[in-house]
């Protein structure tokens, strides 16, 4: 049957149960909106601008775990989303990134706002490509779709000219997507030296990130730590990500801290460290000892990825395998070898760290207490505040990180593991659309998303996508009127302007930006509330009545020496 190259786009992605198709618009797209006209099997969700389309589409997939469909204009529109598909592949979404581009009998003449697309997307993309050939355009689907969602996972980037999208054939292959079982088993005998390291080691770690979720390997995680004696530790505060270990367990070591010397201080008590499911390690900035891992300690790395092992650390046993599959082989290695003398080993450390993190976890607690009557209130006393009404079953996105630092995950209330996404790429803007693209994927769950309000500037335009199509979510934006991370990193370097509290561009002042009002402007029912017991009510209220409001909650200014994530 005769068919266009873009109604073949939509047929396959139809039959792989593609719904949503997160996008923003212009003349060189315009044969893909004019064919979802009327067709119910999509639904397009408009975005006012790239950013908030990306982080959307990006929200939607990782909560989902579904390949995210996203249509940008041309060059400009990919211009635009640049900086959220660095986080997609910093992430390890799964993507399919596509932009319109000039029909190729104009391209020679340097038309206007066509160029090589395909250059710009490729370093932040697994594979990019310009499909000049209706013909094969069926084939590049299917083979971008599998790139994208085959380990490690990640965007790709497909461009579209106009003639092929238009183009009629009836020779077009709409086979369907067919996606291979890509779990690899890891080799028996490199898992075999891996436990023989782990049970010679006198006090293990763990050190855990965001693919331990995205493969649904928690348990077998809190297996294997539960066997070692064994903290968890996750991901440094710059690169959070997803919740790798359940929070309120006793093992739970929380988040690693954002310097390396900190880091090192934090590592040092450990003589062998398993490593799974992370990027070890993504560093803020440079400090000395530059060197986060002590030199001491023995690596056990495991990941899907191979590009990952002993990438900026040496390994002494490093395992390629599927993250859930490499964990519980890993269990049965380990429990089918210890000794007596090791299992009275593993008890003892289990109650010295338990011991010591319920005693750092009182200590927050009483931290939290100490700045409860403060005003305006501190990102301590924000957080504190909404961890005691955030319903069990609640998904979370951060992108606050100067008062958010990880909190809610060092108090042990986050109940649902994989509702919990922090930011692992740092293009700024992510967290606004993010959080309405999880909310598309979990309609039956509260979602919040806590944003600091230069972030939220970013990507402020996903306000109006959220009203058009009322998506139910719950924002908190944590206003201290400043880039405040920018403050604290030009201590940390020792700027000495910084040290004497003077700075030039990082205020958000003179004006003051009023969210309430913008908010209201894009369709969103907001309030400015700066009393925590008022704050508490009306966010609960939010979260259990599946309202769409935003509340402008007005924190200190002041700029702490360090941030502590852990």
């Amino acid at each position: 049957m005769p068919i266009s190259g873009i109604q073949a786009f939509l047929e396959i992605l139809a039959e792989f149960n593609v719904r949503y198709i997160f996008g923003n618009p212009g003349t060189s797209e315009l044969p893909l909106n004019d064919a979802l006209v009327g067709d119910d099997r999509f639904q397009y969700i408009l975005g006012l601008q790239e950013v908030p389309v990306m982080s959307m589409a990006d929200g939607f997939s990782m909560a989902s775990r579904t390949l995210g469909v996203v249509s940008l204009h041309i060059s400009c529109g990919l211009g635009n989303a640049m900086g959220m598909l660095y986080n997609a592949y910093r992430e390890g979404t799964p993507l399919l990134v596509t932009a319109g581009q000039q029909d190729r009998r104009l391209q020679f003449e340097e038309p206007i706002l066509g160029g090589d697309m395909v250059s710009v997307a490729r370093p932040w993309t697994k594979w990019a490509v310009e499909v000049n050939r209706v013909e094969d355009l069926p084939t590049a689907l299917r083979r971008a779709a599998q790139t994208a969602l085959t380990p490690p996972t990640g965007p790709v980037f497909m461009s579209l000219p106009m003639d092929v999208q238009m183009e009629i054939s009836d020779s077009l292959d709409l086979s369907p997507i067919r996606l291979p079982d890509a779990r690899v088993r890891p080799p028996k005998e490199a898992l075999q030296r891996a436990a023989e390291v782990l049970r010679s080691a006198n006090n293990p770690g763990i050190l855990a990130g965001s693919r331990v979720t995205e493969t649904d390997a928690m348990q077998e995680l809190v297996s294997v730590a539960e066997l070692l004696g064994a903290p968890v530790m996750t991901e440094s505060g710059t690169t959070h990500g997803r919740l790798a270990f359940p929070a309120d367990h006793p093992l739970n070591g929380q988040g690693l801290p954002l310097w390396s010397p900190e880091v090192r201080e934090r590592l040092k008590e450990f003589d062998v460290l398993l490593v799974v499911g992370m990027d070890l390690l993504r560093q803020y900035v440079y400090h000395e000892p530059s060197r986060a891992i002590p030199e001491h300690i023995r690596l056990v790395h495991i990941d899907e990825d191979p590009w990952q092992l002993g990438k900026n650390y040496p390994v002494e046993v490093g395992v390629i395998g599927h993250t859930k599959v490499s964990l519980d082989e890993l269990n049965q290695e380990l429990d089918n070898s210890i000794t007596s003398d090791q299992a009275a080993a593993v008890r003892t450390r289990t109650a010295r760290h338990v011991a010591a993190h319920e005693s750092t976890r009182m200590s927050l607690r009483e931290q939290i207490e100490s700045q409860r009557n403060l005003r305006p209130l501190t990102p301590l006393g924000l957080m504190g505040t909404l961890s005691r009404i955030l319903p069990d079953d609640v998904a979370v996105i951060e992108e606050a990180v100067t008062t958010t630092n990880t909190t809610f995950e060092r108090l042990g209330v986050l109940k649902n593991t994989t509702g919990y996404f922090g930011h692992r790429g740092w293009g700024l803007g992510w967290g606004l659309g993010c959080t309405l693209g999880a909310k598309l994927a979990w309609p039956d769950r509260p979602v919040l998303g806590l944003l600091g309000e230069g972030a939220a500037m970013y990507g402020i335009q996903g306000l109006w996508s959220a009203a058009r199509y009322n998506i139910p979510v719950t924002y908190v934006i944590c206003n201290n009127a400043c880039y405040q991370i920018l403050k604290i990193g030009a201590k940390g370097i020792q700027l000495p302007n910084a040290l004497a509290n003077r700075y030039e561009g990082l205020d958000i002042r003179s004006p003051e930006i009023d969210y309430v009002a913008l908010a209201t402007s894009l369709g969103v029912e907001a309030y400015r509330i700066s009393d925590p017991d008022e704050l508490s009510e009306r966010v609960s209220e939010s979260l259990r009545e599946n309202k769409l409001q935003l509340f402008d909650v007005p924190i200190a200014r002041e700029t702490p020496g360090r941030l502590n994530y852990g």
